[in-house]
């Protein structure tokens, strides 16, 4: 990882490190903005199928309420309770939502259910009956890894030799002794140890604890969200002062001329709730097939971008080779913002289809230019130094109440307003969590499962290949 040439002196970002990155899958192309509508249709469609039952929740007629029922909702695992009005609440938890069914916003029973999700008559452009933005919210849950991982502390009586002389604190990492007697200070020693106790278990006649490291509750571990999908549309006009960019804001997410191009305007945190929709989407359909999960989306590491990016080319500036961003014919090989800002020299005025130039060596179009990619990385610039040499990596989930330098994530690969240095496989650069940027956008990729690499067909002959295929 780093620069292989045209390093400045004690510019710690660019140092070389040599590490190991773990195989994975990464999207061929930026995620685009047909795939990304496809995140916000379901959280659309999520909040009519429930506003539906609310609103026939209301309604006293039996078998109106029957009706809807088989055709919005499909039969859970539990066994269906005869409508009555206590029983609704019952009936849906029962009753999952059902996406075999298509849902006409246009349904003249259906209208007054769904008459919230518009915008008021008094902040409509022109009477257009359109859907309120604000209002697509996505509820995800992710587990905190490290959290969990956490080591906690054990502070025992001597005379504690079961639970009875142990009391639990804050739940989970942490055990104090009962407090002496007559000095009324704990007793006991504080013990650093890899195996705890979490409440059940106990201590052996040596003073030992005898239990599993484990948790009371896992459910602190169980992070859950709500977020906003719709992009910043007008990221267009606010990150380009003096500039008419108008156009781009009122039409480029939404209209069918822009399905190919990379998605915009949308945060780290967006990204991340994207990837946990992606990856609870195939899940849910593997096992309706019968199948097993796999390992989740996610965006790339900094090392893993910076990996495929090379495209299994040694010593490369840019995803193509180098030292030139333009082929022997002389035409740009990205979209980036050429000489003194001749922005559509290289075929792109703003950015281009996600599929545009030709791929590198991994058969990955526009890592370099196009869109910026977020990274799952938190920046620093001294990384290359602390970070391990297996799978480097540094996450810090950063709160609303930290100083923004702590709210920096990692972007690689350029955009077509950046200048060419950006292009380079190992140029790094930045940009804050909670913002949204029309020339930032991202990708997904997966761990491999096995261990993988481009011999991987020697790991087990014919039966590797029954290990990857999905039935």
């Amino acid at each position: 990882m780093g620069e292989n040439d045209g390093d400045m002196p004690f510019l710690h970002q660019s140092r070389a490190k040599t590490a190991s990155v773990q195989a994975f899958y990464m999207d061929q192309t930026e995620i685009s903005n047909n795939e990304y509508r496809q995140f916000v249709d379901w959280v659309r469609d999520s909040i009519a199928r429930n506003l539906i039952y609310e609103g026939i929740e209301e309604d006293a007629d039996a078998s109106r309420w029957i009706n809807y029922k088989d055709y919005y909702f499909s039969e859970g695992d539990g066994e269906y309770v005869d409508y009555e009005e206590s029983d609704r609440d019952i009936n849906r938890e029962i009753f999952s939502l059902n996406w075999d069914r298509t849902l006409s916003f246009e349904d003249p029973e259906l209208v007054p259910l769904l008459a919230e999700m518009y915008y008021p008559e008094q902040e409509r452009y022109y009477k257009r009956k359109e859907i309120d933005t604000r209002k697509l919210i996505f509820s995800y849950y992710w587990i905190d890894y490290v959290e969990a991982a956490k080591r906690g502390r054990i502070n025992i009586s001597p005379n504690a030799f079961t639970n009875d002389g142990i009391k639990v604190v804050d739940g989970h990492r942490e055990l104090e002794s009962q407090p002496h007697p007559f000095t009324g200070e704990p007793q006991g020693q504080d013990l650093n140890l890899s195996q705890g106790i979490s409440g059940e278990g106990g201590i052996n006649k040596k003073g030992q604890s005898n239990a599993i490291r484990g948790h009371k509750n896992r459910q602190r571990f169980i992070i859950d969200e709500k977020i906003n999908v719709y992009p910043d549309t007008l990221c267009w006009v606010r990150d380009f002062t003096y500039s008419f960019h108008d156009p781009m804001t009122a039409m480029y997410f939404w209209h069918p001329a822009y399905d190919n191009y990379p998605v915009v305007g949308v945060t780290w945190t967006q990204a991340k709730a994207f990837s946990v929709w992606r990856t609870q989407l195939l899940n849910n359909w593997l096992v309706a097939m019968g199948d097993i999960f796999v390992n989740d989306f996610r965006l790339p590491n900094e090392a893993e971008w910076e990996r495929a990016s090379r495209g299994d080319l040694e010593l490369s500036q840019y995803p193509w080779g180098g030292p030139y961003i333009r082929n022997e014919a002389g035409c740009f090989l990205g979209n980036f913002k050429p000489m003194r800002g001749r922005y559509s020299d290289d075929g792109g005025y703003h950015t281009v289809k996600v599929y545009s130039y030709n791929p590198n060596g991994f058969g990955l179009y526009c890592m370099a230019g196009n869109v910026a990619e977020w990274c799952e990385t938190a920046y620093d610039e001294s990384m290359y130094e602390f970070s391990h040499d297996l799978n480097p990596d540094y996450r810090y989930n950063a709160m609303d109440w930290d100083p923004p330098s702590m709210k920096r994530k990692v972007l690689r690969g350029g955009s077509w307003k950046d200048i060419g240095y950006y292009l380079r496989n190992a140029t790094r650069s930045y940009e804050y969590q909670d913002t949204a940027k029309s020339y930032i956008g991202y990708r997904n990729v997966m761990t491999h499962l096995g261990r993988g690499g481009r011999d991987f067909t020697k790991e087990g002959g014919e039966e590797i290949r029954s290990d990857i295929q999905l039935r």
